[in-house]
C-alpha cells in the first residue's frame, strides 16, 4: 500500500513539474533566453493554485450555485436524485411540449387512475387478504366560501353598476376606454387561439 501510494504521489508530482514547465515555456517566449535561465520553477502549490483557479473563480462551483441540496442536484453528486430530477422535468416536457396534452387533462386522469385504484381495493380487499383502504372523511366550513362568495357578489354588482352608467351615456370617455379595451381583448383571444386577425373577424 506503501507503494503504491509513493507512486501515485510521484507520479502527480512529475505532472505538475511538466505544467509548470509548460507555464514557465510559454511565459518565457516573450522574455529573453537569459533572463528564463535564472528564474526558478515554480513550487507544486502555485501551479496547484492556478489550476484551482481557472478563468479567476475564487470560490468553487458548488459554492457558486448557493450550495446545500440544489448545488448538489445540479453538480450530480447525488446521482439517484439528479437523475430523477432530469427524468421528471423531461417527461414533464414531453407531456406539455410534444404530446401537447393539457394540465387539466392531466389532473383529471391522475384523479380518475387514483378513484379506480381505491374503488378496486375497497371491493377487492377479501380476494387479497389486505385490510380496506382508510379514506379520511373531509368537512370543510361554511364561512370563508360564504365570505368569498359575498365578496365576489359585491365586486360583480359595481361592476354590472359601472356599465349601467357607462350604457346611459353619461361618460363618453369611459364609454370609449371600455369598447377599446373589449376590442383588444377579442383580439388577443384571436390570436391565442392560432387564428387570423381580418378586418370581418374585428366587427
Amino acid at each position: 500500500m506503501a507503494e503504491e501510494s509513493e507512486s501515485k504521489q510521484s507520479a502527480v508530482e512529475s505532472v505538475m513539474e511538466k505544467i509548470s514547465e509548460k507555464i514557465h515555456g510559454h511565459d518565457s517566449s516573450s522574455s529573453s533566453d537569459s533572463d528564463s535561465d535564472h528564474e526558478k520553477p515554480a513550487s507544486p502549490s502555485s501551479v496547484k493554485a492556478k489550476i484551482y483557479r481557472l478563468f479567476g473563480r475564487e470560490r468553487p462551483v458548488h459554492h457558486v450555485l448557493g450550495g446545500g441540496k440544489p448545488a448538489d442536484v445540479f453538480l450530480w453528486r447525488n446521482k439517484k436524485i439528479s437523475a430523477g430530477v432530469l427524468g421528471g422535468a423531461t417527461a414533464i416536457w414531453v407531456l406539455f411540449e410534444l404530446i401537447e396534452y393539457h394540465l387539466l387533462a392531466l389532473i383529471c386522469h391522475i384523479s380518475i387512475l387514483c378513484l379506480a385504484l381505491l374503488f378496486l381495493w375497497s371491493n377487492a380487499h377479501t380476494f387479497i387478504h389486505k385490510s380496506p383502504p382508510r379514506i379520511p372523511e373531509i368537512h370543510l366550513p361554511e364561512e370563508p366560501f360564504l365570505q368569498v362568495a359575498s365578496a365576489l357578489a359585491i365586486e360583480l354588482n359595481q361592476g354590472l353598476k359601472l356599465l349601467r352608467d357607462i350604457a346611459s351615456g353619461r361618460n363618453l370617455k369611459e364609454f370609449l376606454m371600455v369598447c377599446l379595451f373589449l376590442m383588444c381583448m377579442g383580439i388577443c383571444f384571436i390570436l391565442s387561439r392560432g387564428g387570423r386577425i381580418t378586418y370581418v373577424s374585428i366587427r
